[in-house]
């Protein structure tokens, strides 16, 4: 899937592409994931969405009109520790100009995330969308198409909303897949679990939903069309939040208006005190 020979083609692809994937200032998640509650949180074959604060993710998020985008699959400790005694990785994705790579969860400690867990998954297709991804490692993608890379740049083209997520297919082969959802659908696509639900007319009942929505919907059949944010519109998946996993009761939380005074410090003056209001008495 890539070329051998070092081409000037490939070396301005690889240079596109690092600019793509760096990140852009004035990012302040809103609740910063916590790796240690991730991992007693994630689950084998759970996708982590995230709120990428790249130059890419900024296209995607416009072109998908959500708040994600990167997804990256949870693999638990199916991969060995790493020799030098870094931490290890436990989550697969793919990035542009690298291709499918292995990280660690502590790589999004510092972005809003949301666990995306399929329901009901038997433990030979949960062990299979793992050894898929696994097996994709080291996969790595042509980045000379500079077209297909081209595009993220302009992070709101003036398309119409229903041709942007055409957009994210534009160009040919591989380097769509730079929109890593289309990699963990495929694993899904592997055990025949659905994403999207089809949508069929029901005899006797009037369709609740438009003729845009259904052929919106038909259209991405396909798993290189998937988006990180299908995931979180799928009715077959949950949405998993940590603090409610682990038990949350609204009646302990303490509110600022509700906390005590702090004292003021000893030998402070106090206002109406002997001290101030007596001159006397200061004498």
């Amino acid at each position: 899937m890539t070329s051998k020979k070092d081409t000037l083609l490939d070396r301005l692809g690889r240079s596109l592409a690092r600019r793509l994937q760096s990140e852009s200032s004035g990012y302040e998640p809103y609740t910063p994931s916590d790796p240690d509650t991730l991992r007693r949180t994630l689950q084998s074959g759970d996708i982590l969405l995230i709120e990428g604060n790249q130059k890419i993710s900024a296209a995607i998020k416009y072109l998908t009109q959500s708040t994600w985008s990167h997804a990256a699959l949870y693999v638990g400790d199916t991969l060995p520790e790493p020799e030098d005694g870094s931490e290890r990785p436990r989550l697969v994705e793919v990035n542009l100009g690298e291709g499918c790579v292995a990280v660690p969860l502590s790589k999004y400690r510092s972005y809003n995330t949301r666990i995306c867990r399929a329901s009901g998954l038997t433990p030979e297709d949960r062990k299979h969308i793992v050894d898929f991804m696994v097996s994709r490692l080291g996969l790595r993608y042509d980045t000379k198409n500079i077209i297909d890379m081209l595009r993220y740049f302009l992070p709101t083209p003036p398309v119409p909303v229903r041709w942007r997520r055409r957009m994210l297919a534009f160009g040919s082969g591989d380097p769509t897949r730079a929109i890593c959802s289309s990699m963990i659908a495929e694993a899904y696509g592997e055990i025949g679990y659905p994403i999207l639900p089809e949508i069929t007319r029901a005899p006797g009942r009037a369709s609740a939903q438009s003729n845009y929505s259904r052929a919106e919907i038909m259209h991405i059949r396909h798993h290189s069309l998937y988006t990180p944010r299908d995931f979180d519109l799928s009715p077959y998946f949950q949405i998993v939040k940590p603090t409610l996993v682990y038990g949350f009761d609204y009646k302990a939380v303490v509110w600022a208006s509700d906390a005590p005074e702090p004292l003021p410090p000893a030998g402070a003056a106090t206002h109406g005190g002997p001290e101030a209001g007596d001159p006397a008495l200061r004498d």
